[in-house]
This record gives structure tokens, sequence and C-alpha cells, in this order.
């Protein structure tokens, strides 16, 4: 009855394409393709064995998983609607598994028995995906079937009038001013009445508003109603408005209402994934050139920012040069697929062979994972993304090697998560211990990637090739780009610009023509990889040998430090250093002991850090900038009211001039556009918040408009100098000459004293200058402006109460953090407008110019290493602003921002 003949064919068959693979002659047909006679099949395809018409089936207690008769599992409970979602989810399943007859039986128990009309709130995405997308999957395998004349003639286009009615009912979902859908909706009731219960979220992920276009695209071009696809393309032009516009990256979530980005990280994965696997996809199945040009800016992105080959890492989308977090999910496993689809093959491969090294070490892919390998997240809820780039990536090379990866997954779930009514997720990859769930996208999309792995041509009852996979693996025939057309072609991108990328020249390539399998390829790529996940195991016996030399050695020396050179990247791997360009030019070196390939490595790489910071101690001594002072002059403050400031590496030097005037606030209040109030800020000082853009174009802005200079207000709330580094506000790697203003920096405490004044007092001025003038100065002798500055400049040996007050804040015991061991971090100079706190203390961090260390002129160190609070100083000389206000660089900007979205990203589960 389960015709194993077919099995057995296919594995002669594979035999045959790869004659000298070992591994063919000793395994058994059996072990390899037991797939075929799976427990869980019996359970599909005939359901009332043991769940049917429940959603999904509890592989452990054999039992079928119904909503509310069992405890909540959170979110994940969201995609479950009583509507027999497994059934659903794997109708065209059965057909590329040449299971006609079942398919038929299946059709006929989805129009009977499910019902779409419950009072149940369920996720708006999962339910397009899984029943909106297998109904619609159904429909099109339905009608190519009948066509040919065998089954289905009875067939009259009903699983397409249940799709409408599901479409219909998820409408509600997109009644929102930026077109953006609620996450939730009920099915009998919609939004927002009180028998709905929900319509009140503010928030949802980037993938859940963006992987919508390919099934209400497809619903409207069958049905011929366009509504669907209008509120599905209105979503993705919203997504599209509010990317960040200097990286092209979009974050994780955002608010609904407002378009305003919630968590500012950006990847590949979990919460992101499918928003850009669509774009590429609909304009595949649509034709339209838009969605090809947004997925090229998005790719160009990705593969600058996010692509660390073969990692892929998230980043902040204003600060893209800092990564987000230090491990990865499992989600991102589709991108090499997707990359195949692009025609981007060399970072595809090294991704996917990365990620069947993490396999090979843990058995299955965990939810999530470090970048030195090691588990996160320890769950498997039997995902197939994996499986879905290993099936894309052999059609594209036509590499046996990826038969082989197939074969080691169905190995696996045989081994190790087969249980006797199904196929159990993995609670623990560590331990091996099951969960009694078994997802619907295991039989809609794991079975079908592996057997269309193995498949021949003439193993399928239809061409595949007719057919585009949505997220979910449903099948839409690629003949929608010409039916019902509700919308033009024409490109209406904005702010679109043609990149200069040789691999967006091939878009939906022709394998055949780009990779005429030649299995060497893909070796070629592959074999500098091989050993990547154990590189991260103790050391080899060579560097073993050498720590009993002559005592411990760094194997690299930071005068010795080239930035360009790859061995000395490579070392510096080796000793948990990681390197990252930023866009200046500058590098950023971040030391991660954990992630060294040993304790001794890790050792070498904090003397390589401390070598480091001493070299660049020598080189910066020349290039430090004291503390500025911003002093309240006008009544009642009468100079009382001193306020520390962070100084400008560009501008007016207040040592030699200071200035003197009332402040305004300039519009827009961040200053990185033109002022549209010069009126306002002419010959006055103009307060500008922090954020957007670099300090020089906010310094260039309101010089333009008159300001005689400008002040940065932190925007991160609570910032005080009390317990941050201040810091030197550097400029945007251009010439800087052309700035003739002052320019100052205070922090958010030390900004709203300035701002309570105004509010209250009107008008209120500043004195600018490098220290505070005397405070007990009357009125009367403040306002002869230009005697004073004359008058009150600050010899060098001068320090004033108030200095002292704002600097002299450091505890004795703190200077123990010199100590090597104890390196925590350091405080860098800060290019551009964002926060500058540091809270990680598992690592030290320090940046140089990417030519060379040993040129001072392009140096961009630290001279000391600090504790957190980054008040530590030198007691020997008056050297304080060395240790203390050593200005952080971009690279730990919005930390504080984004604080409180860390602190979600490691309880958030996916």
């Amino acid at each position: 009855r389960d015709a194993p003949w077919q099995w057995e064919r296919q594995g002669a068959r594979w035999a045959q394409r790869a004659p000298g693979n070992p591994i063919v002659h000793h395994v058994s047909i059996s072990s390899i393709y037991a797939v075929h006679n799976w427990p869980v099949r019996r359970t599909l395809w005939r359901p009332p064995e043991h769940a049917y018409p429940a959603d999904e089936l509890m592989p452990l207690t054999c039992r079928g998983r119904v909503r509310g008769q069992e405890p909540s599992r959170g979110d994940v409970d969201d995609a479950l609607g009583k509507f027999s979602l497994t059934l659903i989810d794997t109708l065209d399943t059965l057909v590329v598994l040449n299971k006609t007859k079942e398919f038929e039986d299946a059709v006929k128990n989805v129009i009977k028995d499910v019902n779409l009309d419950n009072d149940i709130v369920v996720s708006v995405f999962e339910t397009n995906i899984r029943v909106l997308g297998g109904l619609l999957g159904g429909h099109s395998v339905a009608i190519m079937l009948k066509e040919k004349g065998e089954y289905m003639q009875w067939y009259s286009g009903e699983l397409l009038h249940m799709a409408k009615q599901l479409g219909y009912k998820l409408l509600p979902a997109f009644n929102t001013t930026s077109g953006l859908p609620y996450p939730r909706v009920n099915l009998k009731f919609g939004l927002r009445s009180p028998e709905a219960r929900t319509g009140t979220e503010t928030d949802t992920c980037t993938a859940c508003a963006g992987t919508l276009i390919l099934e209400f695209a497809a619903l409207s071009r069958f049905t011929g109603t366009s509504i669907f696809e209008e509120y599905a393309r209105k979503a993705l032009d919203f997504l599209w408005e509010k990317r960040q516009r200097n990286s092209n990256l979009v974050g994780v979530t955002i608010n609904i209402h407002t378009g305003d980005w919630v968590r500012k990280d950006s990847g590949v994965g979990a919460g992101i994934d499918s928003y850009y696997e669509y774009l590429l996809k609909a304009y595949v199945l649509l034709g339209d050139d838009r969605f090809l040009e947004r997925f090229n800016t998005h790719y160009d992105a990705i593969m600058r920012y996010i692509s660390q080959p073969p990692l892929l890492l998230d980043v902040h989308i204003h600060k893209p040069m800092l990564n987000a977090r230090t491990w990865m999910d499992s989600l991102l496993a589709f991108f090499p697929g997707l990359q195949v689809l692009k025609g981007d093959i060399r970072p595809a491969i090294e991704t996917h062979e990365m990620l069947y090294q993490v396999i090979k070490k843990h058995n299955f892919l965990p939810e999530a994972f470090t970048t030195d390998f090691r588990v996160h997240w320890a769950q498997h809820p039997l995902r197939p993304e994996f499986a879905e780039s290993t099936y894309f990536l052999y059609k594209a090379t036509g590499d046996p090697y990826y038969l082989e990866v197939g074969k080691t997954l169905i190995e696996n779930l045989n081994k190790y998560a087969r249980v006797p009514c199904g196929f159990a997720a993995m609670k623990d990859v560590r331990t091996g211990s099951h969960e009694d769930r078994m997802d619907s996208f295991f039989l809609a999309e794991m079975f079908k990637y592996l057997y269309l792995l193995f498949a021949d041509k003439e193993d399928m009852v239809f061409d595949i090739e007719d057919y585009i996979f949505t997220t979910e693996a449903h099948l839409l025939p690629l003949w929608l780009s010409t039916t019902n057309q509700t919308m033009s072609k024409k490109n209406t991108t904005t702010e679109y610009m043609e990149l200069d990328d040789s691999n967006f020249e091939w878009t939906c390539p022709n394998t055949q023509i780009l990779f005429p399998n030649d299995p060497m390829y893909a070796q070629n790529i592959r074999e500098p990889l091989k050993n990547v996940v154990d590189k991260s195991c103790p050391r080899g016996v060579a560097r073993v040998e050498e720590s009993f030399g002559s005592g411990p050695k760094p194997p690299l020396r930071a005068r010795d430090f080239m930035a360009s050179n790859p061995e000395h990247l490579e070392i510096l791997k080796k000793m948990g250093v990681s390197l990252i360009h930023l866009k200046d030019g500058r590098v950023q070196l971040v030391q991660h002991a954990i992630q060294a390939a040993s304790s001794l490595d890790a050792e070498d790489g904090l003397r390589f850090m401390q070598e480091m910071i001493e070299l660049s101690s020598q080189q910066q001594k020349e290039q430090q900038l004291p503390p500025r002072a911003v002093q309240i002059v006008s009544h009642p403050f009468f100079g009382r009211v001193v306020l520390t400031a962070g100084p400008a590496q560009f501008g007016m030097d207040l040592s030699k001039h200071n200035t003197r005037g009332f402040v305004a606030t300039s519009k827009p209040y961040s200053g990185c556009s033109e002022i549209t109030n010069p009126e306002a800020v002419k010959e006055k000082i103009a307060l500008m918040q922090r954020g957007q853009c670099m300090f020089a174009e906010k310094a260039r802005n309101i010089q333009k408009a008159g300001a005689i200079g400008g002040i940065v207000i932190d925007d991160n709330e609570g910032s005080s100098s009390d317990t941050a580094p201040l810091f030197q506000m550097a400029g945007d790697g251009k010439n800087t000459d052309d700035i003739k203003i002052p320019m100052l920096f205070l922090f958010n405490k030390e900004g709203n004293i300035i701002l309570d004044a105004i509010r209250e007092y009107e008008s209120v001025e500043v004195l600018l200058s490098d220290k505070a003038k005397d405070r007990d100065l009357e009125m009367e002798n403040m306002d002869q402006k230009s005697s004073e500055n004359d008058s009150h400049k600050q010899r060098p040996e001068e320090t004033s109460a108030s200095q002292d007050l704002s600097l002299v804040s450091q505890e004795p015991e703190r200077e123990e953090s010199s100590d090597v061991t104890h390196l925590d971090s350091l405080s860098l100079i800060d290019a551009d407008s964002d926060s500058i706190s540091i809270s990680n203390q598992e690592f030290c961090i320090t940046e140089i110019h990417e030519a060379d260390v040993q040129e001072t002129e392009s140096t961009e160190l630290d001279n000391q290493p600090q504790e957190q609070s980054q008040t530590e100083t030198d007691s020997s000389s008056n050297v304080n602003w060395d240790n203390k206000v050593q200005p952080m660089e971009s690279i730990l900007a919005d930390w504080n921002e984004d604080i409180e979205a860390f602190e979600m990203m490691e309880k958030d589960e996916l």
C-alpha cells in the first residue's frame, strides 16, 4: 500500500549520481528514506486515528491539540484557530508526494468539516501563511489535477471560496492609518468590539506585516477581487517608506499607528526574515519591478552590514556597524535559499555550510546559537528552513554533497525525533529531550523539501518549476502574473538608486547557465569552512607547545598590527578580538574572551588590547581636549550655574576665544537639515538634540542659519556627566575647517537645566568657554562681554571649584582596573550623535585608523582602561581628562536609547 519501490528507485538514482560517495555503499535505502514510512504519515492520511479534526498532533500523548483544552503556550497558540490547521497546511504536500487519492480525500474533509467562523483570536501572520496559503496551494494543485483529467473532476473551486471567506475575515486587521495590520484578529468578531478581545495592540513585527503579498495577491488574481492585493501592497509600501534611510535596513518591531521602530535591531532571522523573502518572490510572481528594486536595496544593506561570512549577525538600524547581539537564531537558515533565488551563490554556500557544521555538532539546529557555535536557546521545533536551503542549493549546484546533507537530516529525524505517534519537537538538543509538539509546518515544509531534494522530474505528477513557494512552501502558479492584474507595473519606488553590484545582474537565474552542475564550484567554497565550528574547540598542538616556551607570548604585538593584513585578522579571531569597519574609515576592535579559541588565546587577546591601549596613550596625549563649560550668566543665575560640557574636535577653539550669547532652539530640533527658523537662531547659540546625523552636519546647518555657537543635548533620558564619561565630538571624516563656530555637548540632565530655564525665564544667556569664569561677579560686571572674554581667559594651571566638582568624582579603589585581567571597557571618541554609555563588562574596546596604528595623527584610541562608570583619573599629574573623558565612539552609540530593547531581546522567544 505504501509503494516502497518509489523510494528504492530514488535511492538507486542517488547512488548513480554520486558513485564515488562511500556513504551510499554502506547505508541502507530503508534508513535513508525511512521518511516514507514515518508513522506521522498515517496520522495525516488517516486523520481519525489520533488528532483529527484538531489543529495539531501531540505526538507524545497521541492526541490532538485543541486550543483551550491544553495549557496555554502564549503566542505560539495564536496559530491555532480550530480550523484543522495541519490538514489544510499539508494539502499540496500530498500532491508533491504523489498521493493524489489521499489529497482528494483530504480536500473533501476540509470542505465538509472545517469552520472558519470560530470565536477565536488568531495571528494574522500565521493564519495567512498557513491557512490562507494552504487553501490557495490546495486550490492551485486541485485545478492542475482536474485539468489532467484523472483526479478532482468534481472540484468546483470550493477551496478558493473558503480562501476568499478567510481573506475577508482578515481584512479588519488592516483598519489602521498606516495600513499595517494588527497582529491578531478574531475570526468571528473582527477587532475592537467587546466580543473580539483584541484590537488594542500597538506593535507588530516587520515580517508579520510584510509577509502577506503572495497570498493576498494570489487571492485577488484567482478571484478578481482586488482589495486583498491592494491592502498587502499598502503594508509593504509603508514598511519601505519607514526603512532607515542611511542604512536601508528595517527593525524587528514597528508601531502600527505611528510607524516608529520599537525594536531597532535588524537581521535576517526572526521578526524580519520573510519580509525580505516576499519582496523578491513578489517580483517573481507578480512581475512588478518595484519589488525587485526594493529587495536589491535591502540586499545590498544586508551584505554590507549583517553578512559577516559565514555569519549573519543582527545590527542596529541606526548604527549598522554595531552588532546588536552575539547570537543567531535558527530562522535565518532560510536565507541561503533566498540567496540562491537571488543568484548570489557563494555566500549562500558559506552560510549553509556553517549551519550544517552546527547541526553535525548538535544533531539539530538550536533555536539560537552563539557566534562561537554554542547553544543559546536549546529548543528545536523541527524547523524546515535548513532543509529548504539545502534543496535550493542542490538545485543550483547539482552537488551530491547536498544529498548527503539531506540524508543526515532524515537520519537525525528518525534517530532522535521519531516517536510512536509522529515526530516530536526537541525540547533540548543537548539532552535529546522531547516536547509534545509537532507543528503543522513540519509536514507542510519539511516533508516537501526533503522529497523534492531526492525526486527526479519524472517522479513528479507536475512540473514544480511552474510554481513558486510561499514562506510556508505552498505552491502558487507563476501564470498568476498575467491574470487579473490590479496594479500597474510601472516603477514608482521612491529614492531608488541603481546599485553597482555585479550580483544584481542575476535575478531569478537559469541555474543551468549560471552553475552548470559543477560540484567542484560549491566544494571549493565549502572547503575553508569545513572546520569552522571545530575551531571554537581547544587549540592545536603547535599552539599548546608554544605556550610552554619562554613564558606566555602574544602571537601579535599591537605595534605590529595592520588592519589590512589577513594573517593579523586571523590571529585576532583566535584571540576573541573582532574587527568592525566603520563608515568613516576607522575600525573598531572588540575583545570577547568567551569567543577565543582557548583560555590562553583569551589571555593573549587581553594582552594585545592592553598593548593597544598603552600605544594609543602615547600617541593620543597631544590630541586630548579638556572639558569645556557652559555657564548661565543671565538673571537670576548670574554665572552661578556651570555645566560641564564635552568639547568638539572642530570649530572655534574655546581656549582662545569665548562665546557669549542668548540661546534658542533650532527647528528641526535635530539640526540635521536646513534650519527653518533662521531668524530665531541668528546671532544666538542654537540648541539641538543629539541623533539622526553627524555632529559636524549639525554645526554646518546652524552656522549657515547665522548662529554664533551650538549646544548638542543628549537624547538619552537621564544621562548625566555625574555617571557617564564626557567625550569629544568628532568630525564626519571630512575636512571640517569650514566650521568656525564653537560646539559643545551636554548630557540630558545638564541640557534640561537650560531647557527648564528657557521655559521659566524665556531669555537665557550663556557663556561658552574653556573653563567657568568667576561666579561671584555681579551682573553689571558681566555686561561688558568683550572685556570679560579677554580678562577671564583661563591659564592651564588654573582650576575652578566648579570644574573640580564636575571632574573629581572618582573612587580611589578604581585604580585597580588598570590590571589587564580586569580590563572592562574603554571610552571612545564619539563621531556621531547617539548614546554613549557602556553596560557590558565582558569586553574591552579600542579603536584605530585602518591605515596604521603607528601613525599618531590617524589613531583614535583611548589611553587607559576604565570601569563602567568611566570616571577614573590619574592621581599623579594634571591629566584627569586623559583618563576620564575620552568619549565613546559611535560603535557604542544608541546603547542607552535601546537598553530596554536589548533586555527584551534576551527574554524574547522566537
